[in-house]
């Protein structure tokens, strides 16, 4: 699994992500340039994704959804702030309604994810920040640790495809 490591920070409000691929940072970078590739790993295994829009642009909007076994629909939303490609994109990410609304009950984090060459391959840093511990924790009891853990680890199958 690429997944070197997961830091919960209470102190700064962020879970941080680092992976690294035996792949070239534009192979990685289109993993998530790529709506029909994105699908493929968003979700941990077992709650495809499938993503109606992507405005991978600043001011642009990103809306999915994840199926559950169960055939339930968990909805999701990005709105992008920055991007720098293949280097880095920005966003902040939050829980919508089946119509792509924000979800007023649920946090809203903003992710900064970079991509720079590391020992042959490429390092993946993925960074969400909460605006409270509370928020944080929240996400955390709702299993975002390992839930982000799964779902990068299914990138290794597409960048040897």
């Amino acid at each position: 699994m690429s997944v070197t490591s997961i830091d919960k920070d209470f102190d700064t409000l962020t879970l941080t992500l680092i992976a690294d691929f035996d792949a070239t940072v534009e192979q990685v970078w289109d993993l998530w340039a790529d709506p029909r590739k994105l699908e493929k790993w968003w979700g941990p295994p077992g709650y495809p994704a499938t993503f109606s829009k992507h405005e991978l642009t600043p001011g642009g909007d990103v809306a999915y959804f994840m199926t559950s076994p169960e055939g339930e629909k968990h909805h999701g939303f990005w709105k992008v702030t920055s991007v720098d490609a293949p280097s880095s994109l920005e966003f902040n990410d939050g829980f919508a309604d089946e119509n792509g609304n924000p979800d007023d009950g649920k946090p809203i984090g903003t992710v900064i994810v970079t991509f720079f060459e590391h020992e042959g391959g490429t390092r993946m840093e993925m960074r969400s920040m909460n605006d409270t511990k509370e928020e944080m924790q929240e996400l955390l009891d709702m299993g975002a640790e390992e839930g982000m853990r799964m779902a990068m680890g299914q990138m290794d199958a597409l960048l040897a495809a």
